[in-house]
């Protein structure tokens, strides 16, 4: 079987990052980028617990879908099996480095969040106390600050 393109990617050398994965042509001619947000290095430190992803995803989810200048092209936001990151898919030929402002946006507005989580309730969500909103704002909060806030060529291009 062929190996498709997101396995060919070196992750011992990948870096906390925003990485284009993917760019498709849809049958209509959208084109649908898919972002590979990289919260931690793989194989090197720590994977986030599933319980901060989860609570991650559900305020991603929410901020990017209602964001007035980009929630009409948002397709999907969710965590990675690994536990190393989320993927973000927009519609649109875009960069990595053009979707860096909303992701601080996005990122500032979770380390900053208070309340309750937006779809955690059992008529909501298949595992509503299955999340972790301290430590999710505590993981989104150090994204922001070490590697968004500070971005670099080889946070926003996979090593080759």
């Amino acid at each position: 079987m062929e190996k498709i393109p997101s396995f060919t990617i070196d992750h011992n050398r990948l870096l906390r990052g925003v990485y284009l994965s993917r760019q498709d042509r849809t049958p209509s001619g959208d084109i649908i980028s898919t972002f590979d947000i990289r919260l931690t290095e793989p194989n090197r430190q720590p994977a986030l617990s599933p319980e901060s992803l989860h609570a991650m995803e559900h305020l991603a989810a929410t901020l990017l879908r209602n964001n007035p200048e980009w929630k009409n092209r948002i397709v999907y936001w969710g965590p990675m099996g690994c536990c190393t990151g989320n993927y973000l898919i927009i519609q649109g030929d875009l960069s990595s480095s053009q979707i860096v402002p909303l992701l601080i946006d996005t990122f500032r507005r979770i380390a900053d969040f208070e309340g309750d989580i937006p779809g955690a309730t059992p008529k909501d969500c298949g595992n509503y106390s299955f999340m972790d909103l301290k430590q999710a704002k505590e993981d989104a909060r150090r994204f922001l600050s070490e590697v968004l806030e500070n971005i670099k060529e080889e946070n926003l291009n996979y090593p080759q």
